[in-house]
């Protein structure tokens, strides 16, 4: 069955992303097209890239590499949810991107954002990323504006039609992630 992971892209203490990621994660449990697990970047504690050789290169030495390694190439695919900050992704999922790079080749990424401005700058940046690792990204995305998605900037409330958007995000990614089946056994 096809595996997609729910990252969860930020480490900062009272994050909002927690409440967001476990949203998501309980609307994908609903289905039945794929088996989702939720990924805490701060489970793995990955300081600033302490590898020597390049990621691409796949010759990795430190124990919690491995371990980040081991987890991303379980899966087929990844919806990444993420903060906006200062116009870009957290550098925290940023770097835990970096370690790998193997790991994400020829699988399927969509993105659930939220910022001030929904988040939608943070996910110009990692489709940009996402290209370079040979990952496809998809069309449809969810936008959570701490404006009306969220009571005083912190406390979780969606506007209804965002769960629309959440299935519309996981139907792209499944179905991508299927088809590139293919390529990750050749690869």
């Amino acid at each position: 069955m096809t595996r997609i992971a729910i990252i969860l892209g930020s480490t900062r203490p009272g994050r909002n992303g927690e409440a967001v990621a476990h949203w998501v994660h309980d609307i994908a449990k609903q289905r039945t097209d794929a088996e989702y697990e939720l990924v805490d970047i701060a489970d793995f504690k990955l300081p600033h890239l302490d590898e020597v050789a390049p990621p691409s290169l796949g010759q990795y030495t430190q124990p919690h590499t491995k371990a980040w390694a081991e987890k991303i190439a379980s899966f087929d695919g990844y919806v990444f949810v993420t903060p906006e900050y200062n116009h870009s992704t957290s550098g925290a999922l940023k770097n835990a991107i970096d370690f790998l790079y193997n790991e994400w080749n020829n699988k399927a990424a969509g993105f659930v954002s939220y910022g001030s401005v929904g988040g939608t700058r943070a996910v110009e940046h990692l489709r940009l990323v996402m290209g370079e690792l040979q990952v496809a990204d998809v069309r449809n995305q969810v936008a959570l504006s701490l404006f009306t998605d969220f009571e005083n900037f912190s406390e979780f409330h969606p506007a209804a039609h965002q769960e629309g958007a959440v299935t519309a995000v996981l139907d792209q990614v499944v179905a991508w992630s299927g088809a590139l089946i293919q390529l990750r056994a050749a690869a």
